[in-house]
Formats: C-alpha cells, structure tokens, sequence
C-alpha cells in the first residue's frame, strides 16, 4: 500500500535513508536497489499537483500525504501576515477579549508579528510608517524563497528605490509582475548569547484544523550566528550577523562542523533559568506557545483541511532582550538535512515521532479515524491544542487561568498584569 504518493526529488541521501529506515522498521515495505518505491515524502510543489483541479487526481482511504493543499496560507511570508491580521480583525469585530489593546492602540495579547507591509502593493503605508522612525532598520524578504535567499536590510528609502530599479520595476503604486517581497520592522534588540545573535527552530505538528489539533515537539534547537551581533549601520550587509540560517552561517569562517551553531531547546532553558529565572522562562516558553496555537487558529477558517493530510511545520521564533518572542516564519519543508550527529538523531527521531501520530502502531493508513492518537505514541510530541476538548470545557474557557493545564505548559501569561489571564487552550 501507499503511505504517500507522488514523485518527489530526494533532497539529500540522509532524508532517504532516514524515511526508509523508518518504513522498514514498521515492516510496511522492503527495499531493494531496482524496486520502485510506493511511497514518497512529498514536496510541496508535488502536493500542488496532487490536489490540482486540473489533474483530477483523488486519494484513496490507505494514503495520507504530508501537506495540506493550502498549506501556504501559513508558509508564505505575506499570506501568513495577511491571515493573522485578518484574524485580529474579526476577532475584534467580534468583541473578543483575545483582541484587546493598550492604550497605544498595540494589542495585548495578538501583537507577535512585527509590523510587515508586502511590497509593492502596499509601498505607500510602509513609507508612511517609516517617517514614523526615520532611524529604524527594516529587513525584505521574498515571500516565495527559503533559506535566507534574497534576504536584505535597509534602513533608507533610497535603498528600497534603488532595489526598485534594480528589479526593473517603474512603480510601487500598482501591482508589478516581478517577485512579491514583505517588509518587517527589524527586531533590532534580540537577545544576545555569548554576543550572538539566535532564533528558535521549533517543530509543530497538525493532524487536523477544523477541529484543530496540533502537537509541540520537545526536541527543537537554537540557531546561533558565527559573528558578534551589532546593529551598527556599516554591518547591515554582513549576513553572518544577522541571519541564522545554517545555509548562510555554514559558509562563515567560524561556522563549527561538529555543533553547527546549534543548542537544543533544553539548554537554551537551563541558560534563561540560571540567568533571568524559572518564572520568566516559563512565561517566556507559554508566550511561544500561544504565539503558536493563535498562528493555527489564524489560518484554520481557510486552510483546506483534507482528511488525507497531516503537517509537520518549523517555526521560526527569535526572543528580543526584554524576552518577548516574536514569530518570524513558518515553513512547509523544515529541512531534514543533518548538519551534526546530534542533528542526524533529532531529524530522524522527528519523523519517526510524526509517522507514530499519523499512522499509529505502524498500522495500514485509514484517514476516516479520528486522528486522535493514544499518549504512549507520541515520543517527543505533546498535544498543544486540542480544540474538541477545549470546547467541551464551555464557552468561559477564554477568560480562565492558565494554571493548571494538562499540557504540561507552565507559566502565567501576563502574570504582573493584575488582569485575568486569557487562554484558548486545553
């Protein structure tokens, strides 16, 4: 049987190799050199054909795939801005106390993305906000690429006129053919370890959106930067200072081969408790949470949620020196490719953990079950939102304590507030 169709380039021989052992541990196939693999772990480009109206292609019961059809409603950068100010909107419109705001008009609970504008499209509105703060630094990125490419950091408008003209483009005013980019605010104060600059790679799981139901994996890592951080103006150029991307920093002359530039979550915790706290990390670790189940429920009224399809996505969150997390992106394809031992254990772990959940016991897929695993086959994954059961809690949930979750999430939200704490999570 297939576990997952479609024809897929393997990225690297470590991705293969890993899959495949897991697939043979289960018993679900045998591999040899001339035999013509049944299953595939799917590109997202081979999930667009897949689910194309044009190709008229239907999955049958005994086959689930690793994306859902739209998955790029949350992955690409603009559309994951767009959806998540949508959300605030309506949940505004709504009267939701999820929405309220300060007196500076800033949300208080929702305000986790920088302030973005997609270019060209909204040109006007960012020229507006950047005579705000005329000194600020900005950061463009093209929606549709990864691993740091095309990546840049302004802090004139001359130089966005300059990259206009470089990108043959005569106007921001109207919609232009040429690549889409977002413009954020730069977060010009992260959180320095060792001088360096970092930001979290975090492993989350969704097995369904409408419920939604969606799994953290404990085994994510930091991202360091090989050169001391500065937000001097005469380094915005040196990406080995500002962008975490292992594809850039492995090409550093500090980038160390046996570490990679990488901590595991756990001793990024042990670092913050021993210099800030047990409190304030845990309040820091609950915020990334919420950041990241508010970032689902953001995306779940317009998601495509196929019965056949589950996802494992990489969240990207960098800490500022005040230790408020902010979400940077999410992507489809969180590499596999291990840069270290450790990495080699921790990628092949995670996909062994996300198989377990989405076909558990190794069992012949079925994606009319409920998709609701039993505890002992999660691994290193532990529910973060299951929304079935949150609502049977009733509709009061939202204004209760986060205190005593069944989570395992610690930590008070908005603990020196004096305010009641929100929640929407069970």
């Amino acid at each position: 049987f297939r576990i997952m169709a479609g024809k897929v380039k393997w990225v690297t021989d470590i991705e293969k190799s890993v899959l495949i052992n897991n697939f043979e541990k289960r018993g679900w196939i045998q591999v040899s050199e001339n035999e013509d693999w049944n299953f595939y772990w799917m590109s997202v480009q081979t999930i667009r054909n897949v689910f194309s109206v044009e190709t008229g292609y239907r999955l049958s019961d005994d086959q689930i795939v690793n994306h859902f059809p739209n998955h790029y409603e949350l992955t690409r950068k603009d559309l994951m801005v767009k959806n998540i100010k949508r959300y605030r909107k309506e949940l505004e419109k709504e009267g939701s106390p999820l929405a309220e705001k300060d007196e500076n008009g800033k949300y208080i609970y929702l305000d986790f993305v920088p302030v973005t504008f997609m270019l060209p499209a909204d040109y006007n509105l960012f020229v507006e906000e950047f005579r705000k703060n005329p000194s600020s630094t900005w950061i463009m990125k093209p929606c549709g690429k990864a691993q740091g490419k095309g990546i840049f950091l302004i802090n004139k408008l001359s130089q966005i006129k300059k990259w206009s003209r470089d990108s043959k483009t005569s106007s921001f005013v109207s919609q232009s053919s040429k690549e889409a980019y977002v413009i954020s605010l730069y977060i010009n104060n992260p959180l320095l370890i060792g001088g360096k600059k970092f930001d979290l790679r975090l492993y989350v799981l969704v097995s369904t959106y409408r419920p939604l139901r969606c799994y953290m994996y404990k085994l994510g890592f930091c991202r360091f930067c090989t050169v001391k951080y500065t937000p001097s103006t005469s380094e915005l150029d040196n990406m080995f200072v500002h962008l975490t991307n292992v594809a850039i920093q492995k090409h550093g002359d500090d980038y160390n081969h046996i570490h990679g530039g990488k901590w595991t979550v756990s001793n990024l915790r042990l670092y913050l408790e021993s210099t800030r706290g047990k409190e304030v990390t845990n309040k820091l670790f609950d915020e990334i949470h919420w950041i990241i189940v508010q970032s689902l429920k953001a995306v779940a009224p317009v998601m495509n949620n196929d019965k056949h399809c589950f996802e494992c996505y990489g969240y990207d969150i960098i800490i500022d020196d005040k230790l408020k997390p902010w979400l940077i992106e999410v992507n489809a394809s969180p590499s596999l490719t291990s840069s270290t031992a450790n990495d080699r254990i921790l990628k092949y772990n995670l996909i062994n953990d996300t198989l377990n959940i989405a076909v558990p016991n190794g069992e012949i897929p079925d994606c009319k079950w409920n998709k609701s695993p039993p505890k002992e086959v999660l691994g290193n994954y532990e529910v973060l939102y299951d929304e079935e059961m949150a609502q049977s809690d009733g509709p009061d949930r939202d204004m209760r304590g986060r205190s005593g979750q069944s989570t395992g999430i610690k930590g008070n939200r908005a603990r020196d507030s004096g305010k009641p704490v929100l929640t929407t999570w069970k």
